[in-house]
């Protein structure tokens, strides 16, 4: 496995490497790698001649109150795991050589970026698509990997990359529970015992939630309704937002609408604190069809 550290190195190990025409799967990251990310690598490996993951903790998707500095790090654990996972080039790029000068540069998706973590974190999917643009721009990958634990994420890059054209597959992955149902996320280690057993409530509501969205007259208010009352019986939970949308374009759906009746993909999402721990979770679900799991 390579280490790249510098954006120099990076393309020429790449080059070197695809002068056979082979094909390179990326995986982009922030580190604090876990079981989530390792199915992203494993998938990339697995489907591509070449494998690629960054670890980059990109500070222009957080905002000034946000857990930047706290973010966890550990290079030793990552570097181990990607290369159990048949990683063969790992960027581990410094802020520094990321953004050598203030970016004057914006990469901003509109619409569906003003709902749900784009209403809560303004200006983070404008630090986000500039990070991925540069990344893919560096890598040029054939594929690229993203977790639907941010399925808001997913939605964003996929319009990115099709509105720029760029030359690539976004390969959305389910995301990845631990055995009681808890979404993986870098965050889980800021939680405390007792936070920890009651953030299963947010996964909880998502399963309870495919069988009230198909209950005859069930109201898009009255689904919500029911997932927040679900939610708050966890005594430390303060949910973010809760929302019912239409998925991937993330348009409103009108709370009188009935959700048996919804027509396509919908997605619950929700963003709920335990503590100065944010988690966010979600489901896709197909009202009128199969339910879909992410």
């Amino acid at each position: 496995m390579i280490i790249c550290r510098t954006i120099n190195d990076l393309k020429q190990q790449l080059r070197e490497l695809r002068k056979e025409g082979k094909s390179v799967g990326f995986v982009p990251t922030m580190g604090y790698l876990h079981e989530g990310h390792a199915s992203l690598m494993r998938e990339a490996k697995a489907n591509n001649d070449i494998a690629v993951l960054s670890i980059f903790v990109n500070p222009m998707q957080f905002g000034p109150t946000e857990d930047l500095d706290r973010y966890p790090r550990d290079e030793e654990r990552d570097t181990a795991l990607a290369e159990q996972c048949g990683i063969d080039i790992v960027f581990l790029p410094t802020v520094q050589e990321m953004y050598p000068h203030k970016p004057l540069t914006s990469v901003m998706v509109s619409s569906i970026t003003t709902r749900l973590c784009g209403a809560s974190r303004p200006g983070h999917f404008d630090g986000v698509g500039l990070v991925v643009s540069k990344l893919f721009h560096l890598v040029q990958p054939d594929r690229a990997y993203f977790g639907m634990k941010d399925a808001q994420q997913v939605a964003v890059i996929e319009q990115l990359v099709q509105d720029l054209n760029f030359d690539l597959e976004i390969v959305p992955c389910p995301t990845v529970r631990e055995p009681d149902g808890l979404a993986l996320s870098s965050r889980n280690v800021y939680l405390s015992a007792e936070q920890r057993a009651q953030a299963v409530v947010l996964s909880q509501s998502l399963t309870l939630a495919e069988e009230w969205i198909r209950e005859p007259g069930m109201t898009a208010r009255r689904l919500l309704d029911r997932v927040k009352d679900h939610i708050k019986g966890a005594k430390d939970a303060v949910i973010d937002y809760v929302e019912l949308l239409k998925f991937p374009s993330l348009e409103e759906i009108a709370a009188t609408e009935r959700t048996d009746q919804l027509n396509g993909s919908v997605i619950l999402a929700m963003a709920v604190k335990f503590g100065t721990t944010r988690l966010i979770d979600n489901s896709l679900y197909q009202p009128t069809g199969g339910v879909s799991h992410v």
